[in-house]
């Protein structure tokens, strides 16, 4: 069952290049039932890599371009009074889709960008004192601009917690770089690619994913992390105990991806700073994007058990 997340991977690396690890942790996210969340700058293959996965992956896709003015019913839904039944009838918003991409969602106010905590978290969405299930599977990838650009929002932790991972792309190196410029456009390649598996084997795999084993000492080394985090003076916030459960499931889907039953406390190491970048922040410097850094040092300072 792991060969269509290989061939997954093979189409998303012809139309994201140079960006191997990247693709891998993007998919680890999805296979462990987590939210994904790109931090960059504008240019560098966000949006392409979420119209690769919901192409690859067959699910039914929509891209809400999250922008100032948005209110929380353009994401949603609204009721509309039908005169003919003196009722009202549920029209679905965007957010009614498998795959959901928020673009720059950092630049919508927080009242909109609460909106998603509902359907993020339960995967459903209140609306008026009716409840309204969401499709299976669910994701939310969003993009977000740097903070430190004109005309954004910072994420409240609430929302951010919600992510399973945050990952950053960054820019291609010489050799992709030239790929990109002498090859043909990723749009055409895109809208090209076929589907390498279907909606069912990805919820089959989410499933094998809880299968993968985590001995007690993989469950030690973890707590010692989530510890360290609470109680050294180098953090504002220690981890939770959803970062916790989100280090464990990607932890997990990342060796299943490997085509391994067993997680290695390498899996933790490598899953770590995108499960835990933007969830740390230093005591010095609040700063998001401080949380890479910070997390590369958390995997020095804890040793595994």
């Amino acid at each position: 069952m792991i060969n269509p997340l290989h061939k997954v991977i093979h189409e998303a690396e012809q139309v994201i290049l140079g960006k191997p690890h990247q693709i891998r942790l993007a998919l680890t996210c999805l296979l462990a039932k987590g939210h994904l969340l790109i931090e960059d700058l504008p240019g560098v293959g966000k949006t392409t890599l979420a119209h690769v996965l919901a192409q690859t992956l067959d699910l039914q896709f929509q891209r809400i371009q999250f922008t100032s003015d948005m209110l929380p019913a353009d994401i949603l839904g609204v009721s509309v009074y039908q005169r003919e039944s003196s009722d009202f009838k549920f029209h679905p918003g965007p957010i009614f889709n498998q795959m959901i991409l928020a673009d720059e969602i950092n630049r919508a106010t927080p009242k909109t960008q609460s909106a998603l905590l509902e359907a993020m978290e339960e995967q459903q969405v209140t609306i008026e004192g009716h409840t309204h299930r969401l499709p299976v599977p669910f994701f939310v990838i969003a993009t977000q601009n740097p903070s430190y650009q004109i005309g954004t929002f910072p994420l409240p932790e609430s929302q951010l917690d919600r992510f399973l991972m945050r990952i950053q792309l960054g820019y291609p190196d010489t050799q992709a770089e030239r790929g990109l410029l002498s090859g043909v456009d990723r749009r055409e390649i895109v809208a090209k690619l076929a589907p390498q598996m279907e909606a069912t084997e990805l919820l089959a795999l989410q499933q094998q994913v809880r299968q993968v084993i985590a001995s007690p000492a993989l469950l030690d080394y973890i707590q010692a992390i989530l510890r360290h985090t609470r109680e050294s003076a180098r953090y504002v916030h220690g981890l939770s105990p959803r970062a916790g459960l989100s280090l464990l499931a990607a932890a997990r889907a990342w060796a299943l991806l490997d085509g391994r039953n067993a997680v290695l406390p390498e899996d933790i190491q490598i899953v770590l700073p995108g499960v835990a970048s933007h969830r740390l922040q230093s005591v010095r410097d609040v700063q998001i994007s401080d949380g890479d850094k910070l997390a590369r040092e958390l995997i020095e300072a804890v040793a595994i058990p």
